[in-house]
């Protein structure tokens, strides 16, 4: 009998060791809301986040997402508060605060206008005679912010996405830089079609490199490792199907998907 009793807790022991290892150390991740990338609304909490997830499940991590707003989720994640934060484009001085990821997906940013304006760009000064909706805190790219401060840029500052499409669709501003996805989300949640028939997307993408990122605090010892098995974790995925049925999750009215090939 003592045997048998020395046995079944041997084999308690084990099961629970084994439970622990297969749920793997719990991450808090802090974030903000840009659907269908990044929110609460969604079981999966958004395209990005549900990458960033799974890459640390394939990794031995376990994700908790704390919602928020986006600057709240920098400030108290560098300061080492949450684990990390998610998602982030890429900026050069935040790798002195932050260890930043490889690449969890690439941002399709476009300029949206109204039919009939005769809109073309080839450079962002070729924005100059527009009136054009931003958002502070976005990354955009440098020129762009760098021709703001020199005050070439007519810039209307907006809150948020949906408020600047409001402005386009009420002509208050002639053109909205947006990710392509974002656009296609909130034009299909919050506008009739009969209200968009008369928006049109520039071919030209503002850039084709706008990478995105998990970003860990370097104030917190533990990062540069959670950062390495991050990185396997999302190369295993990318190799795997998976990544891709991630990612195309979105259906985007007629003439706002990208050109096939």
């Amino acid at each position: 009998m003592r045997l048998l009793q020395t046995t079944l807790r041997i084999t308690l022991i084990t099961l629970l060791l084994i439970a622990t290892v297969q749920a793997g150390e719990r991450l808090r991740i802090a974030t903000g809301e840009l659907p269908p990338y990044a929110t609460e609304a969604r079981g999966d909490k958004g395209i990005a986040l549900s990458i960033v997830r799974r890459a640390f499940e394939l990794a031995g991590y376990q994700v908790e997402y704390v919602f928020m707003p986006w600057n709240r989720t920098l400030e108290e994640s560098r300061g080492g508060r949450w684990d990390g934060t998610a998602y982030w484009g890429y900026k050069a001085e935040r790798e002195k605060d932050f260890w930043l990821s490889d690449n969890v997906l690439t941002e399709q940013w476009v300029f949206l206008y109204r039919q009939p304006l005769k809109f073309d760009w080839r450079e962002i000064a070729d924005l100059k005679p527009w009136r054009v909706a931003a958002i502070r805190n976005y990354t955009y790219t440098p020129e762009f912010h760098a021709l703001v401060e020199r005050g070439v840029l007519n810039v209307d500052w907006t809150p948020d996405d949906l408020a600047a499409l409001k402005k386009l669709l009420a002509r208050r501003v002639d053109v909205v830089p947006i990710e392509r996805n974002v656009a296609c989300d909130l034009l299909s949640h919050h506008f009739k079609s009969s209200q968009t028939a008369g928006l049109r997307v520039h071919p030209q993408l503002m850039t084709p490199n706008f990478t995105t990122h998990l970003m860990l605090p370097r104030s917190l010892a533990q990062s540069a490792e959670r950062m390495a098995a991050f990185n396997r974790g999302l190369a295993q995925l990318r190799r795997s199907g998976e990544y891709g049925r991630l990612l195309n999750q979105v259906s985007c009215p007629a003439g706002f998907a990208p050109a096939a090939g």
